[in-house]
């Protein structure tokens, strides 16, 4: 079997998102028994050295059932914000003991699509995220179903998976779903019905094979969803694989089976700034001097001392141009700084940051993980 680029050897940071048919059964109760073998599986790829994000539904249907909420708490936007919030805390206690039996501390983070859409919070949820991971605990994220509107909903957790990729930098996403992964038809109906392993490209021909539906009916995201996931993460730079959770310990039947679709990336790392090169608009430029235009091409950060002038109002998360001495525009990335302190650094070392603005939190203008160059 081909090794997988989903494994711990291959993929340091992994994105496991559960659906909420996979955790919360038709009566409305945590699936405790599959749950614990979840996280046993998870804590093996933990002690194989991989850090794991999960993304996990079930806070409405769990929600629905302790208020007693008709059509699994979905009837209303009320009755779905009300059973998100009360469901969330019966999800985030079940989440936190049982990863607490194997060792494993576990953080819980509510965010909507407007936290990662813009790009100061979406700084301040990554920074939080890759911390936690630093210091070896399991984040479980959410969207905050209690006050997301429909003008600010992901609307299902398979893109949210998709986005906190992005977010955690991670290498690669599974989505433990109800079926083994995307077929040429819908296998139900159609028993010619083919698997397919691997996609490179998400094409017309790819989406026409997508189903819309949910097939539980207790979850938000059907196979078309996946696909956007798919794209999204695939664009950051992270593969992802769909793959069915149904049976009890998924993530090691995945890894024995190899049996799942999975959407490759190409080079891990580039699709994220490719991304960013090409969907965002400039609020600035940062002028930089030859040793800095060397600095870049060798992969290093923009530091304050290889720039030269600041240009614009931008603030801490814009996208900003980085101009050579000529003027040519060489990069683009996301700003560390508001335009007005990134002036008073400008061609400073590092280690005077603080003595100039009074606080140093980071010491690079852009960092090298949020620029690419053009």
């Amino acid at each position: 079997m081909t090794p997988s680029p989903l494994s711990p050897a291959h993929c340091p940071v992994l994105v496991v998102k559960i659906g909420s048919a996979l955790l919360v059964a038709p009566e409305g109760k945590v699936r405790r028994e599959w749950l614990a073998s979840l996280v046993a599986d998870i804590a093996g790829r933990i002690q194989a050295g991989q850090r794991i994000v999960i993304v996990s539904s079930g806070a409405i249907a769990l929600g629905a059932r302790r208020l007693g909420l008709p059509k699994g708490g979905r009837a209303s936007l009320e009755d779905a914000q009300a059973a998100a919030a009360t469901g969330q805390i019966a999800l985030s206690q079940c989440w936190a003991e049982l990863l607490g039996e194997h060792g494993i501390t576990a953080a819980q983070m509510l965010v909507t699509l407007d936290d990662l859409e813009d790009r100061r919070r979406f700084l301040n949820a990554s920074a939080t995220l890759r911390r936690l991971i630093a210091l070896d605990v399991v984040p479980v994220i959410n969207e905050n179903d209690s006050v997301a509107t429909e003008e600010i909903r992901f609307g299902d957790n398979d893109r949210l998976a998709a986005r906190i990729a992005q977010a955690a930098g991670a290498g690669g996403v599974v989505l433990l779903s109800d079926i083994d992964g995307l077929y040429t038809a819908n296998p139900k109906n159609d028993p010619d019905a083919r698997l397919v392993e691997s996609v490179a490209r998400i094409d017309a021909r790819i989406r026409a094979m997508a189903d819309g539906g949910s097939a539980s009916g207790m979850g938000s995201g059907g196979m078309l969803s996946k696909l956007e996931a798919a794209r999204i993460a695939t664009s950051a730079g992270a593969h992802l694989a769909i793959a069915n959770g149904t049976h009890e310990h998924p993530l090691q039947r995945l890894d024995e089976t190899g049996r799942c679709t999975v959407f490759t990336a190409g080079k891990l790392g580039k699709g994220r700034k490719l991304w960013l090169a090409g969907r965002m608009t400039a609020r600035g430029r940062i002028a930089v001097d030859a040793g800095a235009v060397s600095a870049l091409a060798r992969g290093s950060s923009l530091l304050p001392a290889g720039a030269t002038a600041i240009e614009g109002r931008f603030a801490r998360g814009d996208v900003i141009e980085i101009a050579g001495p000529g003027g040519e525009i060489i990069a683009r990335g996301l700003s560390e700084y508001d335009a007005a302190d990134a002036a008073r650094i400008v061609g400073l070392r590092s280690d005077r940051i603080a003595e100039v603005l009074g606080y140093a939190p980071r010491s690079a203008l852009v960092h090298r993980d949020q620029l690419v160059l053009l």
